[in-house]
């Protein structure tokens, strides 16, 4: 029996439902493919096949159906190399379209000849920057699939080879030049933005996979490639430096930031004998350690896959132009020809048939559809920047209007992501000068727990014989008096009393950390994740939206309770590492809410990209913007409410656009048939058509955030 494989490609120059159709039905052709799902908003392929199956073979198929599929490696330059290419043809066209356009519908401006001139103008527009519209129609065509393609290559050609006679034949018609210029600048426009958003699909993944090490270093001295590290390898890890791979500490002590995987701001202290993650940092002290999972089986890898999988999960925007091209293409060219032929066939002039189904074609151009999503995107991300929120791109709108839970990340979300020193508690007196010796003391620590204690100190003093015992604490001579600060088990005596008070914060979510002089533990430091002042106010905001409210954090049970209770929230989920919140995310989901997470981490991104919609804090790290749809600017937990009203009415603007443009089609094309509409108010009707999408569109410029009802 062959072995199934999975095989994921990059597809190139997809413009609509139907070319989604036409890649999956070509790869579903070939032999030994049992399935193909092809993924519109990111240009990918997943295709379920037999062993025996070439990938070679698979990008054929998708090259003869006229599509691009470049190889794995090169994938990212390609779509670069794409979107540049896109670039350079809006500018072509639009330098010529704009003089075009002037001379043929402002009678004011138009001299003796202008029709040739408009001829000059259309004509390199026509057959250079629109050549790949004619040649993608052609490949669908053969194929038997009609795309958007198609429309908008008949249209144009039709337009152009009717003003053409019409200018050499010196007959006594109007010409249609600038309709074919306007068509073509505007359909390119739009297709440029998409490609822009495709290419950016990727840059989570490529992030992520950056993070990891390029070089180990041997336990015998010598570096080699990552690529050559074996498990059982033992290698080291100075401090500073990323651990190179998953493995097992075998020599040394240090605190390790493992951020990355909890999100969370204290390090773990690590001995021999403890498990570490690859691309998590040794912050202080010398580790040797022992490989126990290299290359794809490692934490960072199966976070990379975590992501990459639930990016490609995410249903394509559900665009009404998309859903309906299958349909309204063919049925436009259709009733076009057979527009031709009943006047024709009614013993019409064939100048009148001809202008009539011209006029058909003209006036069923997609332009106002072309722009309908664009234009409101563009404008309406645009506005949001402004507003201090980052969207990603049109699928993002559709799934904020339906979002009922809101699911936020604590550290770095709710909480500044940083470590405050709370106060020194203890048994005894007043307690000031000790906590200004360990102040003192920690200002040569570059523990986070140590410079959260530094940053109590306000007075200088003479510390000598410092001291960092890793994962236990520090110890040195503070005015001559010898100090400790660290764990519990860095010291010889520590008191009932101590004790007490120690168990006391800790039940109240707060990190504890002993000092004390000499051997004794006199004292507790109680430090926290300082809640940020606006939280409160945007959970209020959020609940009055009626979304429901969850905590989801790999911190511990009491700290998590104890930052929800400061802000209001009731439902929390703690103690969860980067998988997991994914499945906390996907139960949500199963129950049937419709989920937006909220987070700033690295440990994040899986969950950010599960979610129906994911918000990165600003703030955070680029790997948490990358995997999400919608990104705020400042760490203000207030600009997911901005965030999320800008968005809903961003997409009502664009379901409204495409609404009057289908609207537009559905009246103005019998109208055409029929001869009531000519050609010249076609081409005018339509640049209308185009006027108001744009119009209703640069209505969002003046969007406020305000409540939704």
């Amino acid at each position: 029996m062959p072995t199934a494989v999975e095989t994921d490609l990059t597809i190139e120059g997809m413009t609509c439902a139907a070319c989604v159709q036409a890649v999956e039905t070509g790869l579903s052709r070939v032999d030994g493919v049992a399935s193909a799902h092809v993924n519109l908003a990111t240009g990918r392929a997943r295709v379920d096949h037999d062993a025996a199956v070439a990938i070679d073979e698979l990008r054929a198929a998708v090259q003869s159906l006229g599509y691009g599929a470049p190889e794995d490696g090169d994938a990212f330059d390609a779509h670069a190399e794409r979107e540049a290419d896109l670039a350079r043809r809006v500018v072509q066209a639009a330098v010529l379209t704009v003089p075009l356009a002037l001379i043929s519908m402002v009678p004011p401006v138009r001299f003796s000849g202008w029709e040739w001139v408009a001829a000059g103008l259309a004509t390199p527009v026509v057959f250079g920057p629109g050549r790949r519209c004619h040649q993608a129609a052609l490949a669908a065509a053969r194929h038997g699939v009609v795309s958007m393609d198609a429309l908008v290559s008949v249209s144009t050609l039709a337009a152009w080879l009717w003003s053409a006679v019409v200018l050499f034949a010196d007959l006594e018609e109007p010409i249609y030049f600038e309709t074919t210029g306007v068509i073509i600048t505007l359909i390119l426009f739009g297709s440029l933005l998409e490609v822009r958003a495709k290419r950016r699909s990727g840059d989570a993944i490529r992030a992520l996979a950056d993070l990891g090490a390029q070089d180990v270093r041997l336990e015998d001295g010598r570096e080699v490639p990552i690529e050559e590290l074996a498990v059982g390898d033992r290698f080291v890890a100075r401090p500073g430096e990323r651990i190179a791979t998953d493995g097992i500490v075998v020599d040394g002590h240090a605190a390790v930031d493992v951020s990355m995987l909890t999100g969370e701001p204290v390090p773990d202290d690590v001995a021999p004998g403890s498990p570490v993650i690859g691309a998590t940092i040794c912050l202080d002290g010398s580790l040797t350690i022992e490989a126990s999972n290299v290359g794809a089986d490692t934490a960072l890898a199966q976070i990379v896959r975590l992501v990459d999988e639930a990016q490609q999960s995410k249903a394509p925007i559900q665009r009404l132009a998309d859903r309906v091209s299958g349909v309204f293409v063919p049925v436009s060219i259709g009733i076009s020809i057979v527009t031709l032929l009943t006047w024709l066939a009614t013993g019409q002039p064939v100048a009148d048939g001809f202008t009539a189904a011209v006029a058909v074609l003209i006036i069923a151009c997609p332009c106002a559809l072309g722009l309908a999503t664009p234009m409101a995107l563009m404008v309406g991300t645009g506005r949001a920047a402004q507003l201090g929120v980052l969207v990603g791109g049109a699928e993002v709108l559709e799934d904020s209007r339906r979002i009922s839970t809101i699911v936020l990340d604590k550290t770095g979300t709710i909480t500044a992501g940083r470590m405050s020193a709370l106060g020194i508690r203890g048994p005894g007196g007043p307690l000031d000068d000790l906590l200004e010796m360990a102040a003192a003391l920690e200002a040569s620590s570059e523990h986070p727990i140590g410079v959260a204690i530094a940053q109590q100190g306000t007075q200088e003093h003479d510390v000598r014989g410092f001291y960092n015992d890793a994962g236990r604490g520090v110890v040195g001579a503070v005015d001559g008096v010898w100090l400790r600060v660290g764990r519990r088990e860095f010291f010889d005596v520590v008191s009932a009393d101590v004790d007490t008070i120690a168990a006391a914060e800790a039940d109240a979510g707060r990190t504890v950390v002993f000092v004390g002089r000499g051997g004794d533990a006199e004292a507790v430091i109680a430090l926290t994740d300082e809640i940020k002042p606006t939280s409160a106010e945007a959970i209020t905001a959020l609940a009055e939206r009626n979304l429901d409210i969850v905590m989801l954090t790999g911190d511990n049970e009491g700290s998590a309770r104890a930052a929800a209770q400061a802000v209001g929230i009731e439902d929390v989920v703690a103690g969860v590492l980067p998988d997991q919140k994914a499945e906390v995310i996907e139960r949500l989901r199963g129950e049937g809410r419709v989920v937006a997470m909220v987070g700033d981490g690295i440990n994040d991104a899986p969950a950010l990209a599960a979610a129906d919609l994911g918000i990165a804090i600003g703030t955070g790290t680029d790997i948490a913007i990358q995997a999400s749809d919608l990104t705020l600017v400042q760490g203000d937990l207030r600009s997911v409410v901005t965030g999320i009203d800008v968005s809903r009415r961003t997409f009502a603007t664009i379901k409204a656009n495409l609404f009057w443009a289908f609207v537009y089609n559905a009246a103005a094309i019998p109208l055409a048939a029929s001869g009531v509409l000519d050609p010249m108010i076609a081409a005018a009707a339509m640049s209308l058509s185009s006027l108001c999408v744009m119009a209703n569109s640069l209505r969002l410029r003046t969007f406020g955030s305000r409540p939704q009802t």
